[in-house]
């Protein structure tokens, strides 16, 4: 079973556990040059190649593998990635799942949990409606409620990527990450424990963490945006902020253009199909929005391709 906190020790049992069940996703080294960023060193996790298409997928296996899933099965609220993630997990664990989703969620994620044999309820406008409907489920159905973010389980399934980053590059100066709910990033940072630089990374119009530093806690934010459906809750976790108060350097915010911009240079350059929220982190540093000094080795994360960008209909 998981440790009461979220800690290095914590992370490296829950990596030894899910590893059967998860990828090790690549990471690729790019001259900055090719990104407009001379004199950067850039190394790209790309964890939208996980299972699921996303990193939701380590959470989503720890909670099923260590909590006691009743015969009702799981239930989640996602803007799509968690939802997805629970659902394959689910259904390679042999479990029934219902999940929750706005309808802000996009078409490519609903169709991935609909595609793993979950039973996906629309509801709402966004994220925190899906949360209460499946809140409800819950209590009449008696199946295990599967947080995004606001669970031990799942910090720890996401720290699991900066275990691995780190095996894959022990040399980062600065690592960009990109947030929500924070179950990400607290878990990343948990796992660094301040050994190397994390940044946060935002869209203008979801500051969930920007607005928790502002007022020295979780609180409600703005939730719109191109990467609504996977960076905009209305708050960061309470689980997550002591963490990120502890070892999160700091926050910038980015725009839409922005992270449509990384999106396309994702693509033009790796040819690397990526969703809003999963370029955000690399929009930070094409922008402008953080500044790498000159031979500094910067790692970002690449976290989601749940996207029907791009089209390959003849």
């Amino acid at each position: 079973m998981p440790p009461a906190t979220v800690d290095r020790e914590g992370i490296a049992r829950t990596y030894e556990m899910i590893r059967p069940y998860i990828r090790r996703t690549p990471v690729v080294e790019v001259d900055g040059v090719d990104f407009g960023l001379d004199g950067v060193g850039l190394v790209l996790k790309l964890e939208l190649l996980q299972h699921a298409g996303s990193f939701k997928t380590r959470g989503a296996f720890t909670n099923l593998l260590t909590r006691e899933v009743p015969a009702a099965g799981v239930v989640a609220a996602s803007g799509g990635n968690h939802g997805a993630a629970v659902a394959f997990a689910a259904m390679k664990l042999g479990k029934a799942a219902t999940i929750f989703v706005p309808r802000v969620a996009s078409a490519a994620k609903m169709e991935r949990i609909r595609g793993y044999g979950a039973n996906l309820v629309v509801t709402g406008d966004r994220y925190d409606d899906a949360l209460a409907a499946s809140r409800e489920w819950a209590a009449g159905s008696g199946a295990l409620p599967v947080h995004a973010y606001e669970q031990i389980e799942t910090l720890l399934g996401q720290g699991t990527v900066g275990l691995e980053f780190e095996d894959q590059d022990p040399n980062l100066d600065t690592l960009l990450v990109a947030v929500g709910g924070g179950g990400l990033i607290g878990g990343i940072a948990a796992w660094y424990a301040g050994r190397t630089q994390i940044i946060g990374v935002e869209p203008e119009a979801a500051p969930t963490l920007t607005r928790a530093f502002e007022a020295g806690r979780p609180v409600d934010a703005e939730a719109g945006g191109i990467a609504a459906d996977s960076l905009a809750p209305k708050r960061v976790g309470e689980l997550m902020f002591p963490i990120a108060r502890a070892y999160v350097n700091g926050v910038l915010l980015v725009s839409d253009e922005a992270i449509q911009a990384a999106q396309t240079v994702l693509w033009n350059v790796l040819r690397v199909v990526a969703e809003p929220g999963g370029a955000a982190a690399l929009a930070a540093l094409l922008s402008g929005r953080y500044q790498a000094k000159p031979g500094e080795r910067v790692g970002v994360l690449v976290c989601g391709g749940n996207t029907t960008a791009v089209d390959f209909g003849l």
